[in-house]
Parts: structure tokens; C-alpha cells; sequence
């Protein structure tokens, strides 16, 4: 067997691209955001920000805020029958 060559963000070419008007410095407001315990959010990865990024396989779902953990949030959602838990940075977070 071949070992797999790349990381976390090999082939998110198109995944991880932003539109021209959202390229530049990141608002404060989006790292200030506050969630509340149930609230539904939606994974959405902040290309520019690395630090508190989730695996990109669960990129776009929805999930429910359990609970947080420093500046990051503890995100659960449901994925092929199984309950994953993520902690995630607000930055990468939109809510539903």
C-alpha cells in the first residue's frame, strides 16, 4: 500500500475559497459572536484562520451547541447514525 501524501486541507481548493468581496481582514464581531447551549449552528470553515478548525469531511452541516470550552464552543452533531462532538473556534461557526 501507497501511504497518503497531504493533510488536513489537501483537494479544498474550491472548499475553502472565498468571494472576492469577503477577502481581506476578518471582522472582531465574528470572533466575538456568542451562542447559546441549543442553539443550531452550521459549520463554516474561515480559510484565513487555522487555530480551532474542525475536519473539513463535515464541512456545511449543522449541529447543536452543547456546551464551551475557553473561546471555543463544543459543537455535537449527527453524522451516519453517530454523534460527534467538535470543538470548534467562533470564527468557523454561522448560526441557523
Amino acid at each position: 500500500m501507497v501511504t497518503r501524501i497531504g493533510g488536513l486541507r489537501r483537494k479544498t481548493r474550491s472548499k475553502l475559497r472565498k468571494n472576492v468581496k469577503q477577502k481581506g481582514k476578518l471582522s472582531v464581531t465574528k470572533y466575538l459572536q456568542e451562542f447559546n447551549i441549543g442553539d443550531k449552528v452550521y459549520l463554516k470553515a474561515e480559510p484565513s484562520i487555522h487555530k480551532g478548525m474542525y475536519s473539513l469531511r463535515y464541512h456545511g452541516s449543522s449541529g447543536f451547541i452543547k456546551g464551551k470550552q475557553g473561546k471555543c464552543y463544543i459543537v455535537q452533531l449527527k453524522h451516519d447514525s453517530k454523534i460527534k462532538k467538535f470543538i470548534v473556534n467562533p470564527v468557523h461557526l454561522r448560526k441557523a
